[in-house]
């Protein structure tokens, strides 16, 4: 069965809200879809009726496992086609959400297998995010917030918690980037900023607020 554009949009959205919970509310779907809190009442209706979602008014909603199906395949489309951005056509990683958003919703199973095969069965898209196999099985990293990490303690960057466009080119100002090593020199108590080295070659001071938004792995 297809979908339309904003079916999948709601989808991927209730997917990645509901993040281990039971219940998604309308608000928390309206705030992510900049839309209206009715507007997603009669969306979800619509999802229900085709089997999509569990809806019960008052007490949220949860995908069923024919929805997270859909879901899965969207995020699926969306990594595959980052990969292909910054691999073959040379994005930079903070050029390709907005892209990879259009070209989620492309409907043909045959171009997203021959893209997976072409690119050569990629696991993690240029975020660090796992991008999930055809029957929807996803390979996750150990990994470990730089915030949570102590002094002395070092990781190698394997993702990011926030991927707008104004982070990462910060990250690359900084010189941090997926496979970059970190180590942590100290952690500032005043306002829990570490002093961090990459490479064993730059020494600076990042604000937990950047510690909060990358992910190590030992």
């Amino acid at each position: 069965m297809s979908h339309s554009f904003t079916e999948e949009n709601y989808i991927k959205a209730i997917y990645k809200l509901s993040n281990g919970r039971d219940g998604v509310n309308t608000n928390a779907i309206a705030d992510a879809l900049e839309t209206k809190a009715a507007s997603v009442t009669d969306m979800l209706r619509k999802l229900s009726a085709k089997g999509l979602v569990d809806y019960v008014k008052y007490k949220g909603v949860s995908l069923t496992d024919a929805g997270e199906r859909v879901a899965l395949q969207v995020i699926r489309k969306h990594r595959l086609w980052e990969v292909f951005l910054v691999d073959k056509l040379k994005f930079n990683w903070d050029e390709v959400h907005e892209v990879a958003e259009e070209l989620e919703h492309v409907s043909s199973e045959l171009l997203t297998r021959r893209l997976d095969e072409f690119l050569g069965y990629p696991q993690f898209d240029p975020h660090g995010d796992p991008i999930p196999s055809e029957d929807g099985k996803l390979k996750l990293k150990p990994q470990k917030l730089l915030a949570e990490m102590e002094v002395q303690d070092s990781g190698v960057v394997v993702g990011v918690n926030d991927s707008q466009p104004l982070f990462l080119q910060y990250l690359d100002k900084m010189g941090i980037f997926l496979g970059a090593k970190i180590k942590v020199i100290d952690k500032i108590p005043y306002d829990s900023s570490l002093e961090i080295n990459i490479e064993n070659k730059k020494d600076l001071v990042v604000s937990s607020e950047v510690a909060r938004n990358i992910f190590l792995s030992a």
